[in-house]
This record gives structure tokens, sequence and C-alpha cells, in this order.
């Protein structure tokens, strides 16, 4: 009896320190909860980190209710010229919830970290490391070129037909225009080509004429025979 007894007690002992370990190191208030880098124009409800933006802001959840936060930011490397120099801070109060964010933030192109501090926080403060880079937002700093309209005078255009029609126009004082000139030409080859058929056409009357004048006095002799 006295057996069962004890084994009761030594099994009540060891069942109540059981459940004191997990409460012993259970996570602190508070420190459940989690903080995002958000794009302006992210919704507050996304619980997803986007560590590449421009204007940006803090996003908050699963903290205590109306737990008082600091917070601050530090140029990071690579781009930082003094790493861990304070470039932007504040502070915020979260809702009932234990949600809240910041307003919207800017900072210059580059790498940041961000520091979260809390009361009642217990061991190193909550942090994000991300970009900021407006240049790909803008359209990677690409520019529109700018139609030019090319002037009347450029060479190729029209203008450079009016140079070359001028001199076949002109004429010096006592000289035929140069049109001029070769329409005579082929005038003068138009008259040479008649005046050398005029002379076979002659020629071939006469002997036409002959053989007409032959041929009668043939047939008037076989008439008198």
């Amino acid at each position: 009896m006295r057996t069962r007894t004890r084994f009761g007690v030594l099994s009540a002992v060891a069942s109540a320190a059981f459940l004191a370990v997990p409460a012993a190191h259970a996570t602190p208030p508070g420190d459940n909860g989690t903080v995002k880098i958000h794009d302006a124009a992210t919704g507050e409800e996304l619980r997803k980190n986007e560590p590449h933006v421009c204007t940006f802001y803090l996003d908050a959840f699963g903290f205590d209710a109306v737990q008082e936060v600091d917070w601050h930011i530090e140029a990071w490397a690579p781009t930082a010229d003094v790493k861990g120099e304070t470039v932007k801070s504040g502070e915020i109060t979260l809702g009932s919830d234990g949600h809240g964010r910041t307003e919207d933030l800017s900072l210059p192109d580059g790498h940041y970290k961000l520091f979260w501090n809390f009361v009642g926080e217990k061991g190193a403060a909550k942090h994000k490391v991300f970009w900021t880079d407006c240049a790909d937002e803008e359209g990677g700093g690409g520019t529109t070129a700018t139609p030019t309209a090319s002037p009347s005078g450029t060479p190729g255009s029209g203008e450079s037909a009016s140079p070359s029609a001028g001199p076949s126009e002109s004429t010096e004082p006592g000289a035929s225009p140069s049109v001029s000139s070769s329409a005579s030409a082929q005038g003068s080859t138009g008259d040479l080509a008649e005046t050398g058929n005029g002379a076979p056409v002659g020629l071939l009357s006469g002997v036409a004429a002959a053989l007409v004048a032959g041929g009668g006095y043939l047939v008037v002799r076989r008439r008198r025979a």
C-alpha cells in the first residue's frame, strides 16, 4: 500500500516538472511577431517579405496588443559608404491585434538593413535586409528617342535634283541650250535619213518610166508586124 502511494507521489511530481519545462522555454510575449518590408503598392494583408523595393513601408504582424516599437534602418554593404550608419528611424505603436504599419518611406538606391526593437524583447532585435532600386521601376534609365526631321536641303532630298537640272537649262551668251542642241542633233539625223532615201526614189522612178516606154514601143512594133 505504501509502495503504491509513493509511486503516485513520484508520478505527480514528474508530471508537474514535465509540464513546467515547456513553459520555462516558451517564446516571450511579442517575440513571436514578425516584420516585413513591403512595396508601397502592396496590401498590408500580405505576409510575404519584398526585399527589392522603391517606395516602401514596414509591416508588422503577431506582436503583443498595443506593442511599442522603435526601429531604425542602417546603410549596409556593399553599397554603404559607412556600414552601420543610421539613415532613417522612427517609432510605432501597434494595434490591439499586434498589427501595424509605418508610413511610406523612401531611400536612395542601395542596400540597407532594418532593426526592429520593442519593449520586452528577448535577445537580438528583429531585422530585415533589403534593396531599394527606383531606377528599374522608372524604366531602367532608358531614354525615349526624339524624332528629328531631316532638313529640306539635305543631300539626297528633292533639292539635290535642282542643281543638276539647272546647268542643262542655263545657256551662255551666243550658245544654244544643251536641250536645243540635242533636239537639233535628233532633227538633223531625221533629215539625213530622208535625204538618203530621196536619191533611190528618183532613180527608181526614172527606171520605171524607161521600162514603161520600152514596153509600149515593143507593143506597137508587134502590132505593126
